[in-house]
């Protein structure tokens, strides 16, 4: 199911990580001006070689929304997939590839600005950055590193929310770059749901405002 693009005025990685939030009228619901959108920070460098195992339970017969509840180090993720609404689409027929932040990526993010994002009047916020996490169709780690190859060593993805991630490799490891210019990396994939596969990553993405 394709979620409508929505565009990200209130959102922007700031070279310190976080999140940079303006404000719009109060009278008014129209968006605020755009902030321009500046280089993230990385998110922390894969190791080298073989990464950990993927902390999810391998539930086959379980949607997405099943598996992050069931999650270690997801429950920012699940909550905030709840809060922004995305819960029933992620549990339908799919399929979907979801690239999952862990809990010490959304920790990243200034608390107050994450808090923020959390409440009802932020929902469209919340539910296109993490659409921006979710490609259609079911990708495994291997399909996307073949991809990588036939791009000449990158790999366009186009989200849920209608942005693009680009994905290359950085050693044996994928790495993913948002529009922004912020980095994550895969480091635990190929966890597969009743309705597509999951890849842990260590970094939040954010598309360009």
């Amino acid at each position: 199911m394709k979620l409508p693009l929505i565009a990200l005025p209130l959102l922007a990685m700031t070279g310190t990580g976080a999140m940079a939030q303006t404000h719009g009228s109060p009278a008014a619901p129209a968006a605020a001006a755009p902030v321009a959108p500046t280089p993230a920070v990385p998110a922390p460098a894969p190791a080298p070689a073989t990464a950990p195992a993927n902390p999810m339970p391998d539930q086959a017969g379980s949607n997405i929304v099943q598996q992050l509840a069931s999650a270690t180090g997801h429950s920012r993720l699940a909550a905030a997939v709840t809060v922004a609404g995305l819960a029933e689409t992620l549990s339908g027929p799919g399929p979907f590839t979801l690239f999952a932040p862990t809990d010490e990526a959304f920790g990243r993010i200034d608390p107050a600005q994450l808090d923020a994002l959390m409440q009802p009047d932020r929902r469209a916020d919340l539910a296109a950055l993490l659409s921006y996490h979710v490609v259609p169709g079911r990708i495994t780690a291997e399909a996307l590193a073949q991809q990588i190859a036939a791009g000449g060593g990158r790999a366009s993805l186009t989200t849920v929310q209608g942005g693009t991630l680009t994905a290359a490799m950085n050693g044996t490891t994928i790495e993913l770059t948002g529009m922004n210019g912020g980095k994550a990396y895969v480091t635990a994939g190929d966890m597969a749901a009743s309705n597509g596969v999951i890849h842990t990553i260590n970094g939040v993405l954010v598309p360009s405002t």
